[in-house]
């Protein structure tokens, strides 16, 4: 069976450029890199991004903007923690601390990624949610390849081969 438009367990490589609408700043692009591969419908994508491809076809280029509930989500205030700043102790020997700093924390549940939003003599306030979230994001899409996703990458619920990794 070949589908020549993106659908469900297909294999898409994009080109891609994501803007911010309201500076129409570059948050992430794949332009002089490999294509992003993704195995559609296996929630590799942001919600939105997803739906909005549906049924492009090779060669086709489409823009569209996602309010932050398709994205990244909403800001959630409890997603920002006070941490003790003796914690940072071994951190801070080799760099110092400083607000806007991306850090990653060992969490129960595995890294979890945060910035530094504030910084007292006690405290680092770490901010647990996606930089992006919160923001609506325009993203312009080129379709560059589409292939049905073989079995194994079914089973595995992601696309193999090159660029099948996922940012």
């Amino acid at each position: 069976m070949t589908d020549n438009t993106i659908s469900e367990n297909s294999v898409a490589s994009v080109h891609y450029t994501g803007t911010l609408p309201d500076s129409g700043e570059v948050f992430d692009s794949s332009e002089g890199r490999d294509p992003l591969t993704f195995l559609v419908g296996h929630k590799q994508m942001i919600p939105g991004f997803e739906e909005e491809m549906m049924g492009a076809k090779v060669g086709e280029r489409r823009e569209f903007t996602l309010t932050a509930e398709r994205a990244y989500g909403e800001r959630d205030d409890e997603a920002v923690l006070q941490i003790p700043r003796d914690n940072f102790a071994q951190l801070e020997e080799q760099s110092p601390l400083e607000v806007g700093m991306q850090l990653v924390a060992q969490m129960p549940h595995g890294p979890s990624p945060f910035t530094v939003t504030e910084l007292t003599d006690e405290t680092v306030t770490a901010d647990f949610n996606h930089a992006l979230s919160g923001k609506s994001l325009t993203f312009s899409v080129e379709v560059v390849e589409l292939r049905a996703a073989s079995e194994e990458e079914l089973s595995h619920g992601h696309a193999h081969g090159p660029g099948g990794h996922h940012h």
